[in-house]
């Protein structure tokens, strides 16, 4: 039997997804509501679903992997197909559902795993809280949780930031933040569902916290740039969204995707991943 992965919200972590077990003979199906963004799915490997709209047919599904982000009436997904998914539960050999750390809330520097007890401070935390329950809560369905850290990678990082004018370092003393490299986030993703734990909970992330101002520094240095200017946090002009990430100062372990699923990460740490990044243009 084929494996089937069918994924909604087939964006930027899950189509490196798919292009890391397209090689392996998975079929991929991949949701966008934008149809313009069909092209870009179906470059990842999937065949692109416009949803909502089309119809989701899930015969033949054996794993599942949800990266649609959550609103105040939780998510979407189980709200438009969640009997439809329950009534199919034990069909699946898999199901993974993508969440955030933001879910720790803050611990003024301290570090968090996966026994820590969710605390979100933001409203976006709170939702993602309750979109893991409600995932949790469907009878014989094999969910497991990945809590992703601040995500970079191709197209997506410090380098196009630098790229814009006025490009500064917020600094705000002693906080860090946690990050991951889409390409590990890919290979954690791939490593569980060849060793299905349901119920697992799973910290996506490298193994160094650092502050932000840090990242942006050696991104410069490596494009021979000059150092961007440091702005105090509390003297930054900054959007409310933008400075809610600063509410939360946390360090995040990720032995378990090391100790169960044998990961061993391509990029442990920031500078291994920019450094990749220069070289892959």
């Amino acid at each position: 039997m084929v494996k089937t992965l069918f994924s909604f919200g087939h964006g930027y972590s899950a189509q490196a997804l798919s292009r890391h077990i397209e090689p392996a003979g998975w079929r991929v199906f991949g949701t966008t509501r934008d149809p313009a963004q069909s092209g870009a799915v179906r470059a990842s490997g999937a065949e692109p679903v416009i949803w909502p709209g089309q119809t989701v047919d899930l015969d033949g599904v054996t794993h599942l992997l949800i990266s649609t982000a959550p609103n105040a009436g939780g998510d979407p997904v189980l709200a438009a197909l969640g009997d439809k998914i329950a009534d199919r539960a034990g069909q699946f050999d898999w199901v993974g559902y993508l969440s955030t750390t933001a879910v720790y809330g803050d611990h003024k520097g301290g570090w968090v795993d996966e026994a820590t007890l969710p605390s979100p401070m933001a409203e976006r935390g709170r939702w993602r809280v309750r979109a893991e329950t409600q995932w949790q809560d469907i009878t014989g369905l094999p969910v497991h949780i990945f809590r992703l850290a601040g995500i970079y990678g191709p197209g997506r990082g410090p380098f196009s930031k630098l790229k814009r004018v006025g490009m500064r370092r917020i600094i705000k003393p002693g906080q860090v933040f946690s990050r991951i490299h889409v390409a590990d986030i890919a290979q954690v993703l791939a490593a569980s569902m060849a060793s299905p734990n349901p119920g697992a909970i799973y910290n996506v992330c490298d193994d160094e916290p650092v502050p932000p101002q840090d990242v942006i520094a050696y991104a410069a240095e490596l494009q021979g740039l000059p150092l961007p200017v440091a702005v105090p946090f509390d003297q930054a002009d900054m959007s409310p969204m933008a400075r809610s990430f600063y509410n939360e100062n946390k360090r995040v372990r990720n032995d378990r995707i090391k100790d169960e699923l044998g990961i061993r990460l391509l990029y442990p740490d920031y500078r291994a991943g920019l450094q990749a990044l220069m070289k892959d243009g």
